[in-house]
């Protein structure tokens, strides 16, 4: 009997995280599985891979192929939609075919990270910068009940930008997260253009850089006496979601099958 096997598709994968945590979590808890890096510049490949591999259970997508493989899929989760970026797929196996189903567990990771911070004042956040990963954010945020703001380099409608983030702005978004990579090694002296003097102990800062641990947006936040997390846990957490889903059942489309 073939070992179980999942896979991570992306290009490039020379920074993965993923492939070393699965490869510890299955030696750790004994489970009979293998974790391969498919380093490809088209997302049309998945396709072939998912054909030639016919014991793959499921894939990790990363960038640039979040929003590309979704055209491939029989089905989509109301998360995915919304943000239009998948980073886990399903691929289930019967009589009938082969069927893939796309999540994104960034938003899961998210606001399991999140919650355990939030107190009832945190009612409105500010989210730094406007890409793929901000998509997610601002879907966990409503999730959780808190109004999201954009904040943006260029003026656009409906977001902020960062000259107009005032002390007085600051008093009404008690949450802000960092969605750029402001901070991420190397360039760690990096922050946005906050005016950080304003944060209190009310502040809840959350980046999801998480390397280095503290970088100098939540550095700033704590000295104002401001509660910090960084994405580490985010990240752990997104990729266990990956795996409950791969172990779900009935995380399909029940029409599919």
């Amino acid at each position: 009997m073939s070992k179980r096997a999942f896979g991570l598709l992306g290009y490039p994968l020379g920074h993965s995280f993923s492939a070393q945590f699965f490869a510890e979590k299955f030696e750790r808890e004994h489970i009979d599985a293998v974790y391969t890096n498919f380093e490809e510049t088209d997302a049309a490949q998945l396709c072939r891979i998912v054909t030639e591999h016919n014991n793959l259970e499921g894939l990790n997508v990363t960038i640039p192929h979040k929003g590309a493989v979704i055209p491939m899929l029989n089905d989509i989760s109301t998360e995915a939609k919304s943000i239009g970026a998948v980073n886990v797929i399903k691929i289930v196996r019967n009589s009938r075919g082969t069927f893939l189903k796309g999540f994104n567990t960034d938003v899961i990771g998210f606001t399991r990270s999140l919650q355990p911070l939030l107190k009832p004042h945190h009612r409105r956040a500010l989210v730094l910068g406007t890409g793929g990963a901000s998509k997610a954010v601002v879907f966990g945020l409503r999730k959780l009940g808190i109004t999201p703001q954009y904040v943006s380099r260029k003026a656009r409608e409906n977001i902020l930008t960062y000259e107009e983030i005032t002390p007085s702005v600051l008093q009404d978004y008690t949450v802000v997260v960092n969605c750029t990579p402001l901070g991420m090694f190397p360039k760690i002296d990096a922050a946005p253009s906050l005016p950080y003097s304003a944060l209190t102990p009310r502040h809840l800062l959350f980046d999801l850089v998480y390397n280095p641990l503290e970088t100098q947006f939540l550095a700033f936040g704590a000295k104002q006496g401001a509660t910090t997390k960084n994405g580490l846990e985010m990240l752990h957490l997104q990729a266990l979601a990956a795996w409950e889903i791969w172990n779900d059942n009935e995380a399909y489309c029940p029409d599919c099958i």
